[in-house]
């Protein structure tokens, strides 16, 4: 793989990572931090891909491929549910406890983070399998996409530290069942949608969940809050 495909990989994660890094106007998060979010998120893709592919190989040996019923199977579960489900888990076990988490938009910058990091190794594969097309195709639609599941596990996520610290232990529970199952149904759409060549219903959803996702960000940009 040369250094300019690498490149084309690499780029739109470390866009998206700066860009709401940025919208973190209250309170920098540390950088070694956000280091170590990113190479977990990097790290746990290997393990998901082994997830995914023994998925795979189970729902092939009870299903016909191609079918609808095995494309949402598919992506719903193999695809969006692994995936969100690992980077979740290195979300909790590398913020949750952390000092550093104590404002409600750090949960965003720490999911998105855990997600671009998920979605830069995905992407060095993708592109080395397919070039330049595949990096615009996947600069465009793929990464953004990985950002904008992370937006929504993050508020979610941060919503539930908050919960947490005020004593609401039924809503931090609640509210860390939202920040994976929100994702992992955004997550199934898209990739669903693709997957049975809906392209304009996709579009639609594309553009919609990218509108949405800038807005919030804004938003909870500018109302940022200490959780205690």
């Amino acid at each position: 793989m040369s250094r300019f495909l690498v490149m084309m990989a690499i780029w739109p994660a470390a866009f998206l990572i700066w860009y709401v890094y940025r919208k973190d106007t209250v309170e920098k998060e540390p950088g070694g931090l956000l280091a170590r979010l990113f190479f977990l998120g990097a790290l746990i893709s290997v393990l998901v891909i082994v997830v995914e592919l023994l998925f795979e190989s189970l729902l092939s040996s009870m299903l016909t491929e191609g079918t609808v019923l095995y494309a949402f199977l598919e992506n719903f579960y193999g695809v969006a549910l692994v995936e969100e489900a690992g980077k979740f888990l290195i979300l909790m076990t590398g913020t949750w406890k952390s000092k550093h988490f104590n404002y409600l938009f750090d949960g965003i910058v720490y999911a998105v983070v855990v997600s671009l990091g998920f979605a830069t190794i995905e992407n060095i594969f993708y592109v080395a399998a397919g070039g330049v097309s595949t990096a615009i195709a996947r600069a465009l639609l793929s990464v953004p996409g990985h950002a904008i599941f992370g937006v929504c596990m993050g508020y979610f996520y941060g919503l539930a530290k908050r919960a947490e610290l005020r004593g609401l232990k039924d809503a931090s529970v609640t509210n860390l069942l939202l920040a994976l199952v929100v994702p992992t149904l955004i997550h199934g759409t898209y990739d669903f949608l693709l997957s049975v060549e809906l392209f304009g219903l996709f579009l639609i959803f594309e553009v919609v969940v990218t509108v949405l996702a800038v807005k919030r960000i804004n938003k909870y940009s500018r109302e940022d809050a200490p959780l205690e």
